[in-house]
């Protein structure tokens, strides 16, 4: 089942991303709980970048506009509507939006037993065998340089692994019980994969819990310790009172990257409904 209906709170749109990416670097305004990001680019100017608000508010907008003169604006629309708000306002459909343009999300309201038993045969035998590992959280800031440290020492040379002050950064912004660093060990303690997971709250109220990041060495594939690090991230998120669990990000043949299509098939495995959004708009215009 697909949807772009959007009906909880984006974690783009919580005051914890906006703290998350006020810290790195980028200007935050807060406009009737709408989330606005400026960051300013040496020599051509600034951009504004709007990520799947629950409403679109044009005069808000048009301030930002005025006041930061930026040379191009983003917006990601929360649903279809809004897609069609971008159009009338003379916004195109990028070819690469910066969000993941499909997800999957898994009821959280069920209860263990039903999320479990909506898994496929092979996740769930996947998830028995990785539990053998010690699951174990990272949470101070020498903790998370492990994690790291472990992380890289695990990717390709080609892969993109986040710096230690974006994993502080969010544990900073994502404090306390809505944030959680996951890694599993082997029996001699070292850590052959990891997951990263964040809340999105609003007023002391939970709403979703994300999959932000997550990481295997050779001998956490052959383990299968992503399965049981990837279920764990699940339970916490339901025991947090989360009403969905977002996967953040799948295969979208909109917008295709091959690369996406390993993971892909790793994610669904856990069942869930997917979700589709509209994609990311933009417009550019002189900055002056």
């Amino acid at each position: 089942m697909s949807s772009n209906k959007q009906s909880l709170p984006d974690i783009r749109q919580t005051v914890s991303y906006a703290k998350y990416l006020k810290s790195q670097g980028w200007i935050v305004e807060r406009i009737d709980n709408i989330n606005y990001f400026v960051k300013k680019i040496p020599l051509l100017g600034s951009i504004l970048k709007i990520q799947r608000p629950q409403k679109l508010d044009w005069d808000g907008i048009d301030v930002l506009i005025h006041r930061y003169k930026p040379f191009q604006i983003i917006i990601e629309p929360a649903n279809q509507l809004q897609a069609v708000s971008c159009m009338q306002y003379d916004y195109k459909l990028s070819k690469s939006p910066y969000l993941p343009s499909k997800t999957i999300q898994i009821n959280l309201t069920q209860t263990k037993e039903q999320i479990f038993r909506n898994f496929t045969k092979s996740a769930r035998y996947s998830i028995k065998r990785g539990e053998k590992q010690k699951i174990k959280e990272h949470s101070t800031p020498q903790e998370i340089k492990i994690f790291h440290d472990a992380w890289k020492r695990s990717a390709k040379f080609n892969r993109y692994v986040p710096s230690l002050k974006t994993f502080l950064n969010l544990k900073k912004s994502f404090p306390n019980n809505t944030s959680i660093f996951l890694a599993s060990h082997n029996i001699f303690g070292n850590i052959i994969g990891g997951a990263l997971f964040t809340i999105s709250s609003h007023e002391n109220q939970n709403f979703a819990t994300y999959y932000m990041y997550g990481f295997t060495n050779k001998e956490g594939r052959t383990s299968l310790s992503q399965y049981a690090l990837l279920y764990q991230g699940i339970l916490w998120g339901k025991k947090m009172g989360c009403k969905i669990f977002d996967m953040e990000g799948i295969y979208d043949d909109r917008f295709p990257i091959k690369s996406w299509l390993g993971f892909t098939h790793f994610k669904k495995q856990f069942g869930g409904s997917e979700v589709l959004y509209p994609g990311c708009y933009t417009k550019f215009r002189l900055p002056f």
